[in-house]
């Protein structure tokens, strides 16, 4: 008896802002790779999550919410979300079990369209509502579209992910690994490291500062016995108000950024960082082309 051909493929995970995306893919993967926060936007580029499996390998694309794009900033991530969608094997398609469903299909939709691969309609945060709300939506999604499948889930307590992964495997094709199986992504320390920092900016600052806040990653200097990483990151703000907020009163908000932040870093890296922040302020950057591609987003 032959054993079953190696399946490998890309699937993308897309979804209006604060759906759950991030979550899920942490999820799946079983330990955090993308950050998250309760403020919408949080991702910010597309981001490729590895899950290995005994007979395939998944490569899992989460992208930044589609919304409508008011900034440059916003145009560059509803770009990113729409990029994913090339050269993809299927994708999955997240809403929440609360929201109306034709407010979450209106803006998504017009990225169906575009592409000839297996949709599944994942709905989640199914924990928030009745069992009795649950399933008048999931008839109400089912006349908006002829997904593939639609599978109710919670990203946050894991009901339903093992079997919604299962539902993904067949509809990849035959092939090899595109990557090692000891890797959890293709993204450099550096972004992963920038990312941690600009997520408890997020998660420390109220709702004003998240928006105007970039995070690159200046310096990262390993021992030559491994025993420490010294890195140093830059915090930029739009406006001076902006750098006093993040900074705090003497220094005590920045101080907790970078305790929170260096504590997750040396989980991820497996070793004692020195972590040195500074805040600059970098007035309009989120309209301005160069200082986008300076921080990244181009």
């Amino acid at each position: 008896m032959s054993a079953e051909p190696f399946r490998s493929g890309f699937v993308a995970i897309i979804g209006r802002p604060n759906v759950g995306k991030s979550t899920l893919l942490n999820r799946i993967l079983g330990e955090k790779l993308v950050i998250t926060s309760d403020k919408p936007q949080t991702t910010r580029n597309r981001i490729q999550g590895i899950h290995n499996l005994p007979g395939g390998q998944i490569v899992f694309i989460d992208t930044p919410g589609i919304h409508r794009a008011r900034s440059r900033l916003n145009r560059y991530m509803v770009d990113e979300a729409g990029a994913a969608l090339e050269g993809i094997d299927a994708i999955l398609f997240l809403v929440e079990a609360s929201a109306n469903p034709a407010a979450q299909f209106e803006l998504v939709a017009e990225y169906l369209p575009r592409v000839a691969v297996p949709v599944i309609l994942v709905v989640n945060k199914i924990d928030l509502v009745s069992r009795e709300q649950l399933l008048e939506r999931l008839a109400q999604y089912g006349k908006l579209h002829p997904f593939h499948e639609i599978i109710p889930i919670s990203a946050a307590t894991g009901d339903g992910v093992e079997r919604l992964v299962e539902l993904i495997f067949p509809l990849l094709p035959e092939g090899p690994a595109y990557f090692p199986d000891d890797i959890l992504t293709d993204a450099p320390e550096r972004f992963v490291v920038a990312e941690i920092i600009r997520e408890k900016v997020f998660r420390l600052t109220g709702d004003e500062i998240p928006y105007a806040v970039a995070v690159n990653v200046e310096q990262f200097k390993e021992r030559p016995d491994g025993s420490l990483i010294s890195i140093s990151a830059v915090i930029t703000v739009e406006r001076e108000t902006q750098k006093g907020i993040v900074i705090g009163r003497k220094g005590a908000l920045l101080k907790r950024i970078g305790t929170q932040a260096r504590q997750e870093i040396e989980q991820l890296l497996g070793t004692r960082v020195f972590l040195e922040l500074f805040v600059r302020v970098r007035k309009d950057w989120t309209e301005n082309p160069n200082m986008l591609k300076e921080l990244g987003y181009q």
